[in-house]
């Protein structure tokens, strides 16, 4: 697969994930036996985008991220690494584990069960902010690549 094509689908299924999430969180808040089937499906492919931002991106790390990383480490904004990346490194791990339960907690009873209806508002609560940091620290690593490579040049 082409490497700028890879560059694109992380952030753009990890987007596609967040918006799922919101979806399962705006649906949950208003359910009714119409729309549990809806809230299942659509978990399911917000696991399926988590997982699949994690591979492409996994991959990219271990292919090509080494050489971004030496012009971030070498350019003016070594801390896009040292920190923004390290913390992706971590915190992603819980995503992989909140998206995979989010289809276990959409459950059937959360039309009628108050606390599984909470437990489901709380796990998709809860990947919405961590995957919209995870999206600016891109967005910071991204740039310090950019920034490192211009002072490069200049």
């Amino acid at each position: 697969m082409d490497s700028n094509i890879m560059l694109l689908m992380h952030p753009m299924t990890g987007v596609l994930a967040i918006l799922c999430a919101l979806w399962v969180f705006v649906d949950t808040l208003n359910v009714s036996e119409a729309s549990v089937t809806r809230i299942k499906n659509v978990s399911i492919l917000c696991s399926i985008l988590i997982w699949l931002t994690y591979i492409v991106g996994g991959y990219w790390y271990v292919v090509y991220y080494g050489i971004d990383k030496e012009i971030i480490k070498s350019g003016p904004w070594p801390f896009a690494h040292n920190i923004f990346m390290e913390i992706k490194e971590h915190v992603f791990l819980m995503l992989l584990l909140l998206g995979t339960y989010l289809p276990i907690a959409a459950n059937k009873n959360i039309a009628v069960s108050k606390p599984a209806r909470k437990i489901l508002l709380w796990v998709s609560g809860f990947i919405i902010p961590i995957s919209l940091f995870m999206e600016g620290s891109g967005a910071i690593i991204s740039s310090a690549v950019k920034i490192g490579l211009l002072f490069k040049l200049s």
